[in-house]
C-alpha cells in the first residue's frame, strides 16, 4: 500500500501484555504476537499498533520508557521483534511503533544524571524548578491526581509530571532534547518499521509557568510551539518516506487538528482526538456514575467529521483503546447475548462508514465486555487505583466508586484476549497478570470464527468495503435527522455515488423517519427492517 492511499487502511491494535503468552508466565509477549499473525491477516487489517514495547519499570505498563532502543525483557527480545516485522511484512501487515517522548520513565538514564547532579547537561532534558513559598512552582494538576510538581530534597527543587510521579516531562525546547529524540525515531525507521503513534503528543510544548484557574492544561495543550516541533520533526526523520504517523491528541481543537494533519504543513499523517468519549462524563468528570448522551455523541462526531473533512485534515476513528472501557458495555448493551452482538456490530457499522482511518483495539473485532470485576484486589492501573483511593478519601462508598470503575477503568480494556474456551481463555497456560473476564466460554475468537453471524465477521466485512469502495475512504458526510432519539443517519456523498447509514442506538424496535428514502443495494444489514421499523441495535448501510 503506497503512501498516496494509505487513507483506505484499517489499523488494529495491539496490547502486548494481555494479547497473547508463549511463556507461561502470565504476560502475553512477542512471540504471542507473531504467533497470531495469520489471524490478523484473516481479520483483513493493514496495520498493527504496537504499545510500547521498549525497557520500561512498567508503572504505566510501557508508557514509561526507560530506554528507547532496548526492548523490555518481559515481552522479548529485540530479534523476536525483528522476525515479528519480518513475518508481518510477509503478510503484507505493517507495523507501527507506538513512541512516548513527552515524558521519560525517571528510570531513563537523562533523568537519572538530571537528579543526580543540579549542574548535569541533562538537568535542562527535564523542568526542574525552584519555588520561594515552600509550595509547588504552580498547582497544575497530574492526570493521574495530585500536583504535577514533584520535590526533591536534594537539591530543593520541584521536576514536572504531568501524569505519574515516575514520568518526568521533557524539555522540548532544548534543541538536544528534540534531536535526541529524532536520532530515537530514525533508529526505528531503519530497523524497518512502517509507522509511528505518538503518545500526548499535542503537550510536548509547554507554555508559561503560571498558576491555573483549573488544573493548568491551557498551559500545555496545543502549545505555543508545537507545531514548529511537529514539522521539524518530520523535516528530521519521517517526512517524504513511506510511513502513517497519528498522534494521539489531548484536549485538543479541530483547529489544530486540521493544523496537525494537512498534508502541505508536513507534521502528521493523522490523529486521535477523544471528545466523543467523554460524553458519559458527568460535568467533564471522568470519574462518575453517568450513562451515553446520545445527542452530545452524534453532535460532537458529526462536528469533527465535517470540520476535519472541510479543513483538509484527517481523522484516526476509534471506539477502544487500551485506556478507554469497552464499548459494546459502554455504548451498546451486553446485558445479554443476543444484546451484545448485535450492539457491537451496529457500533463497529457507524464508526467504520465514517471517514478517517479506523482502528480496532484487540477484542473489540469480537465483542469482548468489561470485565465486570466486583473487588478493588482486581484492578491493577495506577490511574484507576489512585482514583479509587481518592474518592475514598472524599467519603465516597465502596460500592459506588466499584461501580463508576466497572464503568471507567483503563483496567476494563485491558484484560486478556479471549482466544478459546479453553482454559484462561487460551491466553496462557500460566496465572493470568489480571482476571479473564468469565464470558470468556462464549465470548472467544475460535467461537468468533465458526459463526458466520459472529461480531467478528462483521468486521471482515467491514474492512472489505473500505478496500473496495472509495466512498468510505474519501466521500463527504452528510448528517441527517440529528435531533432523533434513537437513531444516528447520515450519508456519504463521492462523485455520482451516495451511501445511507441508518443506525439504531436503542435496543427497542423504533420506527424509520417517513420521509427517508432507505431504497436502494443493501452493503451491510443487522437486525430486521420492515413496515418502516428497525430492529433494536439493527443497522443498515444501503448504496443510492
Amino acid at each position: 500500500m503506497s503512501q498516496s492511499d494509505w487513507r483506505k487502511s484499517v489499523v488494529y491494535q495491539i496490547y502486548p501484555k494481555s494479547f497473547n503468552d508463549t511463556t507461561g508466565n502470565g504476560e502475553g509477549d512477542l512471540k504471542g504476537i507473531i504467533e497470531k499473525l495469520d489471524y490478523l491477516q484473516y481479520l483483513g487489517i493493514d496495520y498493527i499498533w504496537l504499545t510500547p514495547v521498549y525497557e520500561s519499570p512498567m508503572n504505566d505498563n510501557g508508557y514509561d520508557i526507560s530506554n528507547y532502543y532496548k526492548i523490555n525483557e518481559k515481552f522479548g527480545t529485540i530479534e523476536d521483534l525483528e522476525t515479528l516485522v519480518t513475518e508481518a511484512h510477509k503478510r503484507n501487515l505493517k507495523v507501527m511503533m507506538d513512541i512516548v517522548i513527552n515524558h521519560t520513565s525517571t528510570e531513563h538514564e537523562w533523568f537519572k544524571q538530571a537528579y543526580a547532579d543540579s549542574d548535569s547537561e541533562f538537568r535542562d532534558y527535564y523542568f526542574f524548578k525552584r519555588s520561594s513559598d515552600a509550595q509547588p512552582p504552580t498547582n497544575w494538576e497530574s492526570k493521574f491526581g495530585g500536583n504535577a510538581w514533584k520535590y526533591d530534597e536534594k537539591t530543593d527543587a520541584y521536576y514536572l509530571h504531568l501524569f505519574d510521579v515516575t514520568q518526568a516531562d521533557l524539555n522540548w525546547d532544548n534543541p538536544n532534547v528534540r534531536h535526541a529524540l529524532y536520532d530515537i525515531i530514525n533508529y526505528w525507521i531503519d530497523f524497518g518499521v512502517d509507522g509511528f503513534r505518538f503518545d500526548v503528543i499535542n503537550l510536548i510544548s509547554k507554555g508559561e509557568f503560571k498558576n491555573s484557574e483549573k488544573i493548568g492544561k491551557e498551559f500545555y495543550t496545543d502549545g505555543p510551539r508545537v507545531h514548529e516541533y511537529l514539522h521539524e520533526m518530520n523535516e528530521h526523520t519521517f517526512g517524504g518516506k513511506d510511513l502513517m504517523t497519528v498522534g494521539e491528541m489531548s484536549s485538543t481543537t479541530i483547529e489544530h487538528c486540521i493544523k496537525y494533519t494537512s498534508p502541505e504543513r508536513q507534521e502528521l499523517s493523522s490523529v486521535f482526538n477523544f471528545h466523543h468519549l467523554k460524553v458519559d462524563y458527568v460535568n467533564g468528570e471522568k470519574w462518575s456514575n453517568a450513562r451515553l448522551d446520545f445527542h452530545k455523541l452524534k453532535d460532537i462526531l458529526m462536528e469533527w467529521q465535517l470540520g476535519i473533512y472541510e479543513g483538509g485534515g484527517w481523522n484516526a476513528i476509534f471506539w477502544c483503546n487500551h485506556d478507554q472501557p469497552r464499548v459494546v458495555s459502554r455504548f451498546g448493551n451486553d446485558s445479554n447475548e443476543t444484546l451484545r452482538k448485535q450492539s457491537a456490530k451496529m457500533l463497529a457499522t457507524v464508526l467504520h462508514m465514517m471517514q478517517g482511518t479506523p482502528y480496532i483495539y484487540q477484542g473489540e473485532e469480537i465483542g469482548m465486555t468489561n470485565p465486570g470485576f466486583g473487588s478493588i484486589n482486581q484492578y491493577r492501573d495506577i490511574e484507576s487505583l489512585n482514583a479509587f483511593n481518592n474518592m475514598k478519601r472524599v467519603g465516597y462508598d465502596e460500592d459506588e466508586i466499584l461501580t463508576i470503575l466497572g464503568q471507567k477503568s483503563r483496567d476494563n480494556s485491558r484484560t486478556p484476549v479471549q482466544w478459546t474456551n479453553e482454559k484462561n481463555a487460551g491466553f496462557t497456560t500460566g496465572t493470568p497478570w489480571i482476571d479473564i473476564p468469565d464470558n470468556f466460554d462464549q465470548i472467544n475468537v475460535k467461537a468468533a470464527i465458526e459463526d458466520n453471524y459472529s461480531v467478528l465477521h462483521t468486521y471482515r466485512d467491514l474492512i472489505r468495503l473500505r478496500h473496495e469502495y472509495d466512498i468510505i475512504t474519501y466521500g463527504s458526510i452528510e448528517p441527517l435527522y440529528m435531533e432523533d432519539d434513537e437513531l444516528f443517519i447520515y450519508k456519504r456523498h463521492y462523485k455520482d455515488e451516495t451511501w445511507l447509514v441508518v443506525a439504531n442506538f436503542s435496543k427497542e424496535r423504533v420506527s424509520i423517519p417517513k420521509d427517508l428514502d432507505i431504497e436502494g443495494q443493501v452493503m451491510i444489514q443487522h437486525g430486521n427492517i420492515s413496515d418502516g421499523l428497525i430492529d433494536g441495535f439493527g443497522t443498515i448501510v444501503v448504496a443510492q
